[in-house]
């Protein structure tokens, strides 16, 4: 069984304010109608693959917009979460297929002895969480995680910089998110000077 890491990026600001907003705007209100058909979606999906979160993820956005989680433990908040994400982030990069999340722990071991700094660790942007604080999801994925869009070309340049000293076991992921940084790096700053800020790479294993 494998597990999907996805990528995507956006300004999460536009994110948390629909989720804690008093008065909706108009926008707000029509984002907030996509997101909560989206939720309904997923629902159905795990509905009919008899998958049961003990809390629907429905409810646990209507219960994020309150600020009333009924529980400190369940998977749903999370995928509400994502969904309200993906209302405003880019289309997700796919990251690939792993088969054990805590793998990237052993990868942060590497680079941290190679002199990688601790934000620029899988282990840490991967499954830092999301911006609001959400009940657990009870496992080790779903997990989010963010990094911060001007750290792109950082992790890019360290990554490159001692790919070729990583055991092999590492060096085609750190190969992957070195190439993709760079990518992002570069989409960053042209958003920049057309006046955007897509400020969040969001990191999202499920």
């Amino acid at each position: 069984m494998g597990y999907c890491l996805e990528m995507s990026t956006g300004d999460m600001r536009t994110v948390v304010r629909l989720l804690t907003a008093v008065e909706r705007t108009e926008q707000q209100e029509r984002t907030l109608a996509r997101v909560r058909t989206e939720c309904e979606r997923t629902d159905a999906r795990f509905q009919e693959q008899g998958i049961d979160l003990d809390v629907s993820i429905s409810r646990a956005l209507d219960e994020l917009i309150d600020g009333t989680p009924s529980t400190d433990l369940c998977p749903a908040y999370s995928y509400a979460f994502y969904q309200a994400v993906a209302a405003h982030f880019s289309d997700p990069t796919d990251l690939g297929a792993w088969r054990r999340p805590a793998w990237f722990y052993a990868m942060d071991d590497e680079l941290a002895r190679h002199g990688v700094p601790s934000d620029l660790l899988p282990g840490t942007f991967l499954f830092s969480g999301p911006p609001l604080r959400l009940p657990h999801p009870g496992d080790a994925v779903p997990a989010i995680g963010t990094l911060p869009a001007q750290r792109a070309s950082a992790l890019a340049d360290v990554y490159g910089s001692v790919l070729g000293r990583l055991d092999p076991e590492f060096r085609d992921a750190a190969r992957r998110f070195a190439r993709v940084m760079r990518f992002e790096a570069e989409e960053w700053e042209s958003a920049r000077k057309l006046g955007r800020n897509p400020d969040t790479l969001l990191f999202w294993f499920h």
